[in-house]
């Protein structure tokens, strides 16, 4: 019983260090997991190679997924890609239907774009389509919002999702699939259903950010290139793990080949390299430019490694002190099923400390011994704690103010579209976790 003290009281130092001190999340993970591992009586001098072990273990499994697939969004930013797809669905639907067309492009962008790089990018377009056609803002924007947003949370190669499937030993290709049928409603009833009851929001324009122009120097990618480019991690993962699952007694030559290709490392090196000529080459960009575009991806991405690092770090202490058992033990006879303790944990971690990769991770970590002894499906968890990361979004949350800054509300109305989408999205999307459950 003092263990599991011990790790709460860690846990809460964790959200004050990070909510109210505004330490970063990595350097209070790697503070508050050797001030646990002390508390718990791991020897002081197995502590070096606990942090090397915790960092080492995440680094081996997922750093190179997000690595590439951060190279990936960025140059399907940079050469326009992403706004001709959103060019094109929004030609495709018309007036009439363009919620539903800024919902799919909201979800098409969102897989291979890490949620700030698509806000920035298709925030300045719902705008143009606010000044063409003389429509409220927020109701054409929040369906484009709530798919980014469901995207960045269940999906991967997104980080956080990349990270869970790690710490819980899921498939990648297996929970991508689940996440894609359990995001559909959250994306439908949190998109163009909810934001039929915004329509009276009024919004002002886009004066504080502006999106990076394509440099006309080089072509724009064509609408096929630019679908199949951006989609194509998800086609991958589905095509390999479909295989793997369900050719019927494959050779041993055979098997090797669908080890090798369904690794999602080997499809984002696969995807990269697609990308490198069909966004980069073709349009006219030498390799040195492509590279120099690789080179800020994974500059944009280093602290959100880190951060997963650190979260690494307190599993591995909690692991070699025992206390995984123990929670694992503990939390199996509450009488509540461990995908809603899963999201219900990552939710209050999101309302406390802002950010949904921390609520995630922290959540994460004590989830996980849960899901040797409860037999819930690992890809499920790590959906069911996605959809919890989401939840309540406000003030110290930055993706709150990028969007109330957007698109110049009041905080009220902040509250009322923004706020309350992620909890739609949040709630619906572990409904959708929890159906799936029931076939599984």
């Amino acid at each position: 019983m003092m263990s599991i003290c011990i790790i709460i009281i860690s846990l809460l130092l964790l959200i004050f260090l990070v909510a109210y001190y505004k330490v970063d999340a990595f350097f209070a993970f790697v503070l508050v997991s050797v001030g646990a591992a002390l508390c718990l009586g791991i020897p002081i001098q197995e502590i070096p190679d606990i942090l090397n072990k915790g960092v080492g273990n995440i680094y081996s499994n997922m750093a190179l997924i997000i690595i590439f697939g951060a190279m990936l969004g960025k140059l399907v930013a940079e050469s326009g890609a992403a706004q001709k797809i959103a060019q094109v669905m929004i030609g495709a639907f018309g007036t009439k239907n363009i919620q539903w067309g800024m919902m799919l492009t909201g979800f098409i962008v969102g897989i291979p774009l890490f949620y700030d790089i698509g806000f920035v990018i298709l925030v300045p377009i719902i705008f143009s389509i606010v000044n063409q056609y003389k429509m409220p803002a927020i109701y054409i924007g929040i369906p484009m919002l709530a798919a980014l947003s469901v995207a960045h949370g269940f999906l991967p190669p997104h980080p956080s999702p990349v990270a869970l499937v790690t710490m819980f030993n899921a498939n990648m290709g297996m929970t991508l699939i689940l996440g894609l049928l359990a995001c559909i409603p959250a994306i439908i009833v949190a998109g163009p259903l909810f934001s039929k009851t915004l329509k009276n929001i009024k919004t002002g324009p886009v004066d504080v950010f502006a999106a990076k122009k394509v440099d006309s120097a080089f072509s724009e990618p064509g609408k096929l290139n630019s679908f199949l480019t951006a989609t194509l991690p998800v086609f991958l993962l589905i095509i390999t793990t479909v295989l793997t699952h369900f050719l019927p007694n494959p050779s041993e030559s055979t098997q090797n080949l669908l080890s090798f290709f369904s690794s999602p490392t080997i499809v984002m090196l696969i995807v990269v390299i697609v990308a490198t000529y069909t966004l980069g080459i073709r349009q006219g960009r030498s390799i040195k430019q492509i590279m120099d575009i690789y080179v800020q991806a994974c500059k944009d991405i280093a602290m959100i490694i880190l951060i997963v690092a650190g979260s690494g770090i307190f599993k591995v202490v909690m692991e070699e002190s025992g206390v995984s058992m123990l929670l694992a033990n503990a939390m199996e006879t509450l009488p509540i099923h461990p995908l809603i303790l899963g999201w219900l944990m990552a939710s209050v971690i999101r309302a406390m400390v802002g950010s949904a990769t921390v609520a995630a991770l922290t959540a994460a970590s004590v989830m996980m011994p849960l899901i040797a002894v409860s037999h819930v499906n690992p890809n499920l968890m790590v959906l069911a704690v996605g959809a919890g990361s989401l939840m309540f979004s406000h003030v110290n949350d930055s993706g709150f103010w990028l969007y109330k800054e957007y698109f110049n509300l009041s905080m009220k109305d902040t509250f009322k579209s923004w706020s309350a989408m992620q909890v739609i999205v949040s709630v619906v999307g572990l409904c959708g976790v929890l159906v799936l459950n029931l076939f599984i």
